[in-house]
């Protein structure tokens, strides 16, 4: 007699079937080795019950594992790869430094530049004093300005000028050009103001008085 439902009426349950899952997983999980697709046969050989349990995860491998597993590469071709790519990155990196470092001591140059440019008045009017005398040797104001003079020279502030040296246009501002007999090419005749380099860079352009050649 056929079981009854809680209504009277007689029924029979429908069968539960589990659900198959296809596994279409290209590396097989018992072997290793890559599968070969062979259509609808091969993965109907395939299909089985796969049992997932909570915090389980299905490990991927990269497109080389795979490469290496097919044996469509080598391990050693893959690790001449990774060396080319470290060695690659290893390069950026110092030329990265490289440039770094470059602006640093740009930046550091320009900052002191700004700062010992407010200075460079003063010490025009030091060596006006000098020319004039009233730095006697061993006076006090003799002893201050020594000191200064040190003070911007340990900063890289370095005084250029020297008459005799050839005019470079570059570096000095003619402000007058002078005929001179015997003079075969432009040369400094006279400094009417010093000029200042800080490192490479030229703080301020020396004024001269050119000799050109007659």
């Amino acid at each position: 007699m056929a079981d009854q439902n809680r209504d009277g009426h007689g029924s029979e349950e429908p069968e539960r079937e589990e659900p198959i899952i296809r596994d279409k997983r290209r590396i097989d999980p018992e072997t290793g080795k890559v599968r070969e697709p062979q259509g609808e046969e091969h993965d109907l050989a395939h299909e089985e019950l796969v049992d997932v349990g909570p915090g389980e995860e299905e490990s991927v491998l990269s497109d080389d594992d795979l490469d290496i597993l097919s044996g469509q590469t080598t391990a050693d071709q893959v690790a001449a790869e990774r060396l080319a790519d470290l060695q690659r990155v290893t390069a950026e990196y110092a030329n990265y430094r490289k440039r770094t470092e470059a602006n640093r001591e740009i930046e550091r140059e320009r900052a002191i530049g700004d700062a010992v440019k407010g200075l460079i008045p003063v010490l025009d009017d030091l060596e006006r004093a000098d020319k004039h005398g009233d730095l006697a040797e061993g006076s006090a104001f003799a002893t201050i300005a020594g000191k200064l003079r040190t003070a911007v020279e340990r900063l890289g502030l370095t005084p250029y000028g020297e008459k005799g040296e050839p005019f470079d246009p570059q570096v000095h501002e003619a402000i007058f050009q002078q005929p001179t007999p015997g003079v075969t090419s432009d040369t400094v005749a006279e400094v009417v103001e010093t000029g200042y380099r800080l490192g490479s860079t030229v703080v301020r352009v020396a004024k001269v008085v050119v000799a050109t050649p007659a």
